[in-house]
């Protein structure tokens, strides 16, 4: 699947203000239950918090992805945050985290879901790719920056 099929321009926001790892999980689910009108936000949030419980999702070096399984959705869909101030996501490496990226998956995913989670993963590891999010200031920019940043990698670990 391509990247540009997972998240849409409407699901990333530049700038957010997010008071702590709590608040951030929240607006990440008011971002992902807008694409399917029938998953309520408190679901997803829920969601996202049961799964941080089995294991903190930041992939060091400031950035995180969150995500989770949700019932009532047939395809994986994401959101990406850049926040105006870093918060605690509790990572390994004790950097706060100011790139957020986070996926909503079916309850049964198939091997193209995994795929995804894999190459979101790998995405977000690029530091050049991380250091282009960082220094956009628009919603539009940070768009344009993730898809085109994340082309090369995204070929070269889901292609």
């Amino acid at each position: 699947m391509l990247l540009q099929e997972i998240i849409k321009p409407d699901g990333v926001l530049c700038n957010a203000m997010a008071r702590s790892k709590k608040h951030c999980l929240e607006i990440l689910s008011e971002l992902l239950a807008r694409r399917f009108p029938d998953v309520p936000s408190d679901d997803v949030f829920e969601a996202l918090v049961e799964r941080e419980r089995l294991g903190c999702t930041s992939l060091n070096k400031g950035a995180a992805f969150p995500h989770c399984r949700v019932k009532g959705i047939d395809i994986s869909t994401a959101v990406l945050i850049k926040l105006s101030e870093p918060v605690d996501f509790d990572s390994p490496d004790g950097e706060p985290v100011d790139i957020v990226f986070g996926m909503m998956l079916p309850t049964n995913i198939d091997e193209d879901d995994k795929t995804d989670i894999r190459c979101v993963t790998a995405v977000l590891g690029d530091e050049a790719l991380r250091a282009r999010l960082r220094a956009m200031n628009s919603s539009k920019d940070l768009y344009e920056a993730l898809i085109s940043g994340a082309e090369m990698a995204w070929q070269a670990n889901c292609a």
